[in-house]
């Protein structure tokens, strides 16, 4: 049975220009990897929590900012390697300069032995949605153009 995430795609609007927060996985393996390897704050969730609890939780871990804002639905998305995402849309402004995420543990190098702790995102940024589009992973664009359009309804 696939995965199933949820997360919180921030945005904000300066001088009316819709703006997008993406986070950047931490770790070895996402060292030096950017177009296409960005994502929203998600992680997995399971029968004992609902999506937006789980959102918000990840939210929290990711940029240790826990987020109160009220959440927009952006509806699920399925992502290549068949992991469904539940997602949300928050108006909220967040200082990445602030960002600090909880960490994992990983054998590193692979075959050492050794156990090195690595930050689950190693940094955030803001993205207008022509850059956000390049930069995140491709299963997840289908949220920008949703948040667009949900932007775009609220303004007329």
């Amino acid at each position: 049975m696939p995965s199933r995430s949820a997360g919180i795609l921030a945005f904000r609007l300066p001088h009316r220009r819709l703006e997008v927060l993406l986070v950047h996985p931490g770790g070895p393996y996402w060292r030096n990897k950017d177009l296409g390897a960005w994502s929203i704050p998600k992680g997995e969730y399971g029968s004992d929590e609902s999506p937006e609890q789980a959102a918000r939780r990840e939210f929290a871990e990711e940029l240790g900012i826990e987020l109160a804002a009220p959440l927009l639905s952006l509806g699920e998305i399925r992502q290549r390697g068949g992991k469904f995402v539940l997602a949300f849309a928050a108006e909220f402004d967040v200082d990445v300069a602030a960002v600090h995420s909880n960490t994992f543990e990983m054998e590193w190098p692979p075959r050492s032995g050794q156990q090195q702790a690595f930050p689950e995102v190693d940094r955030a940024a803001w993205f207008d949605l022509t850059m956000a589009h390049s930069k995140i992973n491709e299963g997840q664009r289908p949220l920008l153009d949703r948040l667009e359009r949900l932007c775009r309804e609220s303004t007329t």
